[in-house]
């Protein structure tokens, strides 16, 4: 029988290893904490969180999910006056989702498949690792020279472990939800490593396009229409 997890749709992609704090507002999300808080403390407290490729977190009959998700584990917990909830939680294992259900619980659960990081390209990655951390350092540095808000701690503790470093970069890089999906359903830490290469390179050029520009930025923005 296929594991079962609850599943919370984000418009993100969580990253094994990876902290996300969430803010619970939803009275199905505060059963879902309620849920969790009360299972056993020798039990994985976590939940699938899996990208809405189409829909809204707030209408379940709506929404459209990616397959391939993260399991996030539920680290700290603080509920509010009001009976919302602010936690922490930490990225653990990819899975496939292979069914959902939208009736049995008030919030979604579904059928997963666990996707460890599989062996055999483990030189390969060996050797990619040390590219795309050099790429990322030049991406980061682009970012906090253009005026981005880049964390300065992280610029200077880059992990070495290749599928550590696959992770971080696909997590902190500004990627589109799209590249962030590819990146998390990638069969191992070579491909993710190789994809992010080409993704790296790509945002980079196009940081330093646009730093070439020898005007403001502000007089390149497009007035927005009122329709």
């Amino acid at each position: 029988m296929s594991p079962r997890l609850p599943v919370f749709p984000l418009g993100t992609v969580l990253f094994p290893g990876l902290v996300l704090p969430l803010h619970i507002f939803e009275d199905r999300y505060r059963e879902l904490v309620r849920h969790l808080v009360a299972q056993p403390e020798d039990t994985p407290r976590e939940f699938g969180v899996v990208a809405i490729r189409r829909g809204w977190e707030a209408a379940s009959a709506e929404v459209s999910l990616h397959d391939i998700g993260c399991t996030a584990e539920l680290r700290q917990v603080t509920e509010l006056d009001d009976g919302r909830f602010d936690i922490v939680t930490v990225g653990r294992r990819r899975f496939r989702l292979t069914g959902v259900d939208a009736e049995s619980r008030p919030y979604l659960t579904g059928e997963v498949e666990w996707l460890p990081e599989p062996s055999g390209q483990e030189d390969l990655a060996e050797l990619l690792a040390p590219r795309v951390l050099a790429v990322f350092r030049r991406y980061l540095r682009l970012m906090r020279t253009g005026g981005e808000a880049v964390d300065v701690e992280l610029t200077e503790q880059l992990p070495e472990d290749p599928t550590v470093l696959s992770h971080l970069v696909a997590a902190t890089a500004a990627l589109t939800v799209e590249d962030r999906q590819e990146l998390l359903a990638a069969d191992d830490t070579a491909i993710r490593l190789r994809n992010e290469l080409r993704l790296l390179s790509r945002e980079a050029a196009l940081l330093g396009q646009v730093r070439a520009v020898p005007v403001p930025l502000s007089e390149l923005a497009v007035p927005v229409s009122a329709n």
